[in-house]
């Protein structure tokens, strides 16, 4: 019974990290008025930075702080260690949603382009291409270890957790966190720049890179040499940006380690 209460556990907090993610992205560029983050202003600018900041952080670092492994390590000592990574889930959405939900508008217009124009739809061409680059780099890493219910599976199955090798492929090749490149083209490509969304991006925006530094770090602790080799031949969120000395990557890491990409 123990089982089936984990993986049901595991399921609904899934739902509730998918749904903080989908809540993010139509908050943005008024695809649903209603839920828009370009609300009226309704505090004075101090006050709406001072709130917006302590959001960030406490989303920013509970996230940080419960991808690292000594607190899995601990954590795992309080809970069964299959619901680990479902805990995880469970309080990234829901923080996320709440990150979201009570974002205070700035007011404010940065710039604007006209509807119907070329610019205006190749930069929602490019929105959607954004999120769809997130959503793919999880399937790439292993969409259901990353959100949780591989573990929980497994384990109603009798079957021993087995981390996953992770080749590097796909747009791993091109970027060493596609997860969050797509998520800062989400974030940056919107017709309407308020001064409430550039606020927005530009937090969301730092803690993806303060969250790389913080994985690239574990990485280069955990793979040593292999993990700086790909490193210094493979950009970390901009393509092109490095020269590489070899088509084919042959890097071979756990998707254990990798999926904290997406953390």
């Amino acid at each position: 019974m123990k089982k089936y209460a984990m993986f049901a556990y595991s399921i609904i907090c899934y739902l509730i990290g998918f749904a903080s993610i989908l809540f993010w992205i139509l908050s943005l560029n008024d695809l649903i008025p209603a839920i828009s983050i370009d609300r009226p202003v309704e505090l004075s600018m101090p006050l709406a930075l001072l709130k917006n900041l302590g959001l960030v952080l406490l989303f920013a670092v509970p996230h940080s702080v419960m991808a690292r492994k000594s607190f899995k390590d601990w954590i795992t000592k309080h809970i069964p260690k299959p619901i680990e990574r479902s805990t995880y889930v469970l309080q990234a959405g829901l923080l996320l949603g709440l990150l979201v939900w009570q974002w205070s508008p700035l007011g404010g217009t940065i710039w604007t382009v006209t509807p119907g124009t070329p610019l205006y739809y190749s930069i929602y061409v490019m929105f959607f291409l954004g999120w769809g680059i997130l959503f793919l780099s999880t399937f790439l890493i292993n969409h259901f270890d990353l959100f949780g219910l591989r573990q929980t599976f497994l384990e109603l199955q009798n079957k021993p957790y087995k981390e996953l090798n992770f080749k590097v492929i796909s747009l791993y090749k091109y970027v060493r966190h596609p997860l969050y490149m797509g998520g800062i083209m989400g974030l940056w490509f919107t017709p309407v720049m308020s001064g409430t969304h550039l606020v927005f991006a530009i937090s969301l925006t730092a803690y993806f890179f303060i969250g790389a530094l913080f994985e690239e770090r574990d990485l280069k602790k955990a793979f040593g040499e292999k993990y700086r080799a790909y490193a210094n031949k493979t950009p970390m969120m901009i393509p092109l940006t490095k020269w590489k000395n070899s088509s084919n990557t042959s890097t071979s890491l756990t998707s254990d380690q990798l999926a904290e990409q997406g953390q």
